[in-house]
């Protein structure tokens, strides 16, 4: 994780009892809650989602400027380091499930149940109804009462598609500032890092502006049916995986430029790449499933 040489800790180190866990815990709760309040209509909601998540931001600022004081004195040998590898991949793999669990979602109700709800068995219940996929296209279906307004869904071009082109360089950008830093090419790593967190920033500001179009001008939105829910579901998640990927990117960034890493010894910039990667990867899978198909 440090500049320092790896493994020349005799020993397994230990960190003492911290209280961060469980402000970070505490934290969470807040903002998870905050946000159920906030989308069910409460006004108090708002502020307790953002409060929740400037509390988690600033335990998070403190806990890990332990662990990086930790890492440079030292303290962290190789079985430390293989710990943290071990930690962030499956830290990724419970990502992976996570997503998929919204990707299973998506492909059940596409192929599953809108071909059974235009079965005959509700033909008497929803005689208008068109097993299409999205359900409440205009043109498509009726909705029963109005309840869900007529909306246009989101095309790949060109917002998805922009957003696409900008992750797979921020993906190619990255790998150079690695290769850079594993050939003790300092100002070439920190340039390149530099690149790939505006092309992640960039990416957030598309995303924002594709939002306010979906909203305003293709009245898409949250409540327009499994079609809108999957799809803000899906897309804002990833967005706030890219905003943690992009901060922690940031904050390396900010270490490399203090001299911290070096070519032998860099997990901490490894474990930001890989998580990276892992939002590329599941960037395209989205973009296809979600926009193509």
């Amino acid at each position: 994780m440090s500049s320092t040489t790896p493994g020349t800790t005799p020993y397994y180190f230990v960190p003492q009892p911290s209280r961060h866990p469980v402000m970070a815990s505490f934290g969470l709760l807040c903002v998870i809650f905050g946000a159920a309040q906030w989308l069910n209509g409460a006004g108090w909601g708002e502020y307790l989602l953002f409060f929740g998540l400037l509390w988690v931001f600033v335990v998070l600022f403190q806990w890990f400027r332990q662990s990086i004081g930790e890492s440079e004195s030292g303290m962290y040998g190789h079985k430390v380091n293989l710990s943290y590898r071990w930690s962030m991949s499956w830290f990724i793999f419970s990502e992976v499930m996570f997503f998929g669990a919204f990707f299973t979602a998506l492909w059940w109700m596409r192929s599953h149940s809108v071909p059974a709800l235009g079965g005959l068995d509700n033909a008497l219940l929803w005689p208008d109804f068109k097993a299409v996929w999205p359900s409440m296209a205009p043109g498509t279906t009726a909705s029963p009462a109005n309840i869900i307004e007529p909306f246009t869904t989101m095309t790949p071009f060109w917002l998805p598609t922009i957003n696409t082109a900008l992750l797979l360089s921020s993906g190619v950008t990255i790998t150079i500032a690695h290769h850079a830093l594993r050939e003790n090419h300092r100002g070439r790593t920190i340039a390149f890092m530099w690149i790939t967190v505006l092309l992640g920033l960039t990416f957030l500001f598309v995303q924002g502006y594709e939002y306010f179009h979906a909203y305003h001008e293709l009245n898409l939105k949250l409540t327009s049916g499994a079609y809108g829910s999957t799809f803000f579901m899906l897309t804002g998640f990833h967005g706030f995986h890219v905003f943690i990927g992009m901060l922690m990117l940031f904050f390396i960034t900010l270490r490399l430029m203090k001299g911290h890493f070096t070519a032998e010894n860099h997990f901490g910039f490894e474990g930001a790449a890989w998580y990276w990667h892992f939002v590329d990867v599941v960037w395209l899978g989205l973009y296809t499933l979600v926009y193509w198909l």
